[in-house]
């Protein structure tokens, strides 16, 4: 068994974020628990580990004086263990479809087999389609006495404004060093090993207040078989396992190919890299590089996306931000051959359509989108959820200023539907995936043009998106909701 198993918090008082730790005693003493919590925070920061813990509290046989669970009786070994019937945890990233929220709108209504209550614990539950998510607020706004929902997410701003409003929202934060420190001493204890300060603040430091991240740092060096962890063993033991390096980095970037530097922050992440471990050492390569290119322009937004982590929900998306915008703010461009029109804020010019080698496209400010742009923003878009695709077919780009591209909705309905979070958010994806830069999508309603026709470019037998009879409003209510 890893560490980070072997010393999961058990009880309230063994997590280790200090106001996560009142809040549910607060819970737990009022003897009013909630059917509903929304637990959000970082990922490593004992989201699921305080989820299951309650879960004990709930439906423990005998607490403790002090509310805690016992950890003794059948329902607490089994929650433990994960085999309890009635503590039933879903991954909305594998089970994330209205097909699966049916399915557990018609089990809810079961009993408990064997507990007081019946706990729902639902893990990434963004990851729930805009479908999923308002058949599940049918159950959140009536849900039967026997059922409590822990949802768990790492970016609460993804799930609807209303059933977020139906939760009781408890924030977990990233750790700080002596909350870090707490942990480690607390595994260090078990394991009969002593661990000096300086070792505990390079841990912190790797791990970024990540507590999963630090346990697995610190079971590094234990596997060394040394029974006293100093600050040189964890150099030894967790930086040179690290398959980042800085210097492969930092020419991956140079080449300023978004899509290149993305895929590679992601294995960083993938492999538990601290995003902050990264932007340190890409500061201090480009700092022994300022005299070379464009590197002082590169520190600055990597000190500005550094200044953003501790706000951040998703850890590397700072660092994800700054690079794109390097690139999109210096890349070369390759000229086309196609030429076409676009208009400018006070006039008309003929320029050039130019684009990277990955298609991004680069516009000026205050340019409106032609035809050729709105079509590859279509099928896109499509792509990703044919419902935004057909939403689409309503409205038409009204104008671009290097950040924002406004839109013009025909139907009060559709502009409705393109401003819910998931679909807006998806939207932004695609077009900042094309513009080469991050872009916000800003809707207003516009009356719709006598004769709008955009034909984009198809393979030879394919129908083109954008016929005349696809603009109807009959027929695309008809692909919205799939009738």
């Amino acid at each position: 068994m890893t560490l980070y198993l072997k010393y999961r918090s058990q009880t309230i008082d063994e997590l280790d974020l200090e106001s996560v730790r009142e809040q549910l005693k607060k819970i737990v003493a009022s003897g009013n628990i909630p059917h509903g919590l929304l637990f959000s925070g970082p990922k490593g920061s004992g989201k699921t580990s305080a989820a299951r813990i309650l879960a004990k509290i709930i439906n423990c046989e005998r607490r403790t004086k002090d509310d805690e669970p016992c950890n003794k009786c059948q329902s607490c070994l089994e929650i433990a263990r994960g085999n309890n019937l009635d503590v039933i945890e879903i991954d909305a990233a594998s089970n994330r479809g209205i097909d699966d929220i049916r399915s557990l709108k018609e089990n809810i209504m079961l009993a408990p087999s064997r507990s007081s209550k019946k706990i729902y614990i639902v893990d990434e539950a963004h990851m729930l389609t805009l479908e999923a998510s308002n058949a599940f607020l049918k159950t959140l706004e009536e849900p039967p006495e026997h059922v409590i929902f822990i949802l768990a997410t790492t970016e609460p701003l993804k799930l609807p404004e209303t059933v977020r409003s139906r939760l009781v929202s408890i924030s977990f934060q990233k750790g700080t060093e002596p909350e870090i420190e707490r942990q480690l001493t607390r595994g260090a204890k078990g394991e009969k090993i002593e661990i000096e300060k300086d070792a505990i603040k390079k841990i912190a430091k790797i791990a970024d207040g990540s507590f999963r991240d630090a346990i697995k740092a610190f079971e590094q060096t234990v596997l060394s078989g040394n029974k006293k962890i100093s600050g040189d063993l964890v150099d030894k033991f967790v930086f040179t396992q690290s398959t980042f390096k800085v210097e492969d980095f930092t020419e991956i970037i140079q080449k300023k190919n978004a899509a290149q530097i993305l895929a590679f922050i992601k294995k960083l992440v993938d492999e538990g890299i601290s995003t902050k471990t990264v932007i340190d050492s890409l500061i201090e390569e480009s700092r022994a590089r300022i005299l070379e290119g464009d590197s002082i322009h590169l520190i600055e937004l990597l000190i500005e996306a550094r200044g953003r982590l501790k706000d951040s929900f998703i850890a590397e998306l700072p660092l994800e931000i700054a690079l794109v915008k390097y690139c999109s703010g210096n890349t070369k461009i390759e000229e086309k051959s196609m030429k076409s029109e676009v208009k400018t804020e006070n006039r008309s010019s003929k320029i050039d359509q130019t684009s990277t080698p990955k298609e991004v496209i680069h516009f000026n400010r205050q340019t409106s989108i032609n035809s050729d742009v709105w079509a590859k923003i279509l099928v896109n878009a499509k792509a990703k959820n044919t419902t935004i695709e057909a939403l689409l077919r309503a409205a038409e780009p009204l104008g671009y200023d290097g950040h924002s591209l406004t839109l013009g909705v025909y139907y009060k309905f559709h502009k409705e539907r393109l401003e819910a979070l998931p679909n807006k958010r998806t939207l932004e994806e695609v077009i900042t995936g094309i513009f080469g830069n991050p872009v916000e999508v800003v809707y207003t309603l516009t009356e719709k043009k006598q004769e709008p026709k955009i034909e984009p470019i198809l393979p030879v037998g394919e129908a083109s998106l954008t016929d005349a009879k696809d603009n109807d409003i009959i027929s695309a209510a008809k692909e919205i909701f799939g009738q």
